[in-house]
């Protein structure tokens, strides 16, 4: 196989992610974990979710097409005081989700999905901490794909 799909693509597309996302955050109110973090969420939330996520995941520049950045998306997440039950409870509603919205279930796609999910909720938390700054240069939105992101001892 020479043309290897994303992982955006193998997830089903924008429907799919905007389908995730959509169901997700209708439960959030609910969860007793969840509903303090996003209770004055803005009815476009799952839409901007999806967008970042889609391009993260190799899709078309949705959301930063639409003005969102990687800095933006960082400076949300500053001063919230995230929680590790927060995060965790995130990460396992979102895969509950994943099932009911049926997205891929093969192990190398759900290899892959939760390596960024985590990845990403676990940057949320550090930078939803005290006295963390916003980015004073414009970082790169992250990229997912497929093979192992490397590691924090890996040099440049």
């Amino acid at each position: 196989m020479t043309d290897i799909p994303t992982l955006y693509d193998w997830a089903g597309g924008a429907e799919a992610l905007l389908a995730l996302t959509t169901a997700f955050y209708a439960k959030v109110p609910g969860d007793p974990v969840l509903a303090p973090i996003f209770a004055h969420m803005d009815n476009e939330h799952p839409q901007h979710v999806a967008a970042f996520v889609g391009e993260v995941l190799g899709g078309p520049k949705a959301y930063t097409s639409a003005g969102g950045s990687h800095a933006g998306m960082i400076g949300h997440h500053l001063g919230r005081h995230l929680t590790e039950p927060q995060r965790k409870r995130w990460v396992g509603l979102m895969l509950e989700t994943a099932d009911e919205v049926g997205l891929p279930d093969d192990p190398e796609f759900r290899a892959a999905f939760v390596g960024y999910l985590e990845w990403g909720t676990r940057l949320a938390v550090i930078n939803s901490a005290e006295g963390v700054e916003a980015p004073k240069d414009n970082p790169p939105m992250p990229s997912w794909n497929w093979g192992p992101p490397g590691g924090p001892f890996i040099s440049g």
